[in-house]
């Protein structure tokens, strides 16, 4: 098979069957045998990372986070694939993960700099905002813990309720519905005399 200017692609060191048994011998705690699988797959695995990535420190950390977590990832290969492709699954499902902290941090940093920077425009200013952000805490915590769990990560941490419902484990469904009550009674805790 052909692939950029007539490079071809190199064969996996191990075939199949050595792939199945090296995984098997590493699954028993073999070091031999992860050091086995290492050498066998550790190139196309860092080019894999490094193409998803466009980033060889990023791929080179992914490459070593894959290896590290081969032991306990393998008690989950059960050998319908070769080995090398559980191992590209890996890679695609660290570097999605990786991908979404990567937004998720450059869309804090921006929101940082939309952010108004300019000190209070009095002590009376700045005493407010205090109050204000005391009244606002106050009031989560008056919310059951399961509504600000959901309240606090979806709207301020700004995860979404498909990553929420992963998180704790409940249906996203009932994420919605958690932020849903969160913010009603918020804002009836929030009107003049909410909290009584």
């Amino acid at each position: 098979m052909q692939l950029l200017h007539g490079a071809r692609r190199a064969p996996a060191v191990l075939a199949d069957d050595e792939g199945r048994r090296a995984s098997a011998q590493a699954r028993r705690g073999s070091p031999l045998a992860l050091a086995e699988i290492y050498d066998a797959n550790h190139t196309r695995v860092r080019q894999l990372a490094r193409r998803l990535l466009g980033d060889d420190a990023a791929a080179e950390d992914l490459v070593q986070e894959i290896f590290e977590q081969l032991p306990r990832a393998l008690k989950r290969f059960r050998g319908a694939s070769s080995l090398e492709t559980f191992l590209f699954a890996m890679v695609v499902n660290r570097t999605r993960a990786h991908l979404r902290g990567a937004i998720r941090r450059r869309r804090a940093l921006e929101r940082l700099t939309r952010e108004p920077t300019a000190p209070a425009a009095s002590l009376d200013d700045d005493l407010h905002t205090r109050r204000r952000a005391a009244e606002i805490i106050a009031a989560l915590d008056q919310l059951p813990l399961a509504q600000r769990v959901a309240f606090v990560l979806c709207e301020v941490q700004e995860m979404s309720a498909g990553e929420v419902s992963k998180l704790t484990g409940v249906p996203e469904a009932t994420v919605r519905t958690r932020v849903f009550h969160a913010r009603r009674r918020l804002r009836d805790l929030m009107q003049p005399g909410g909290g009584s």
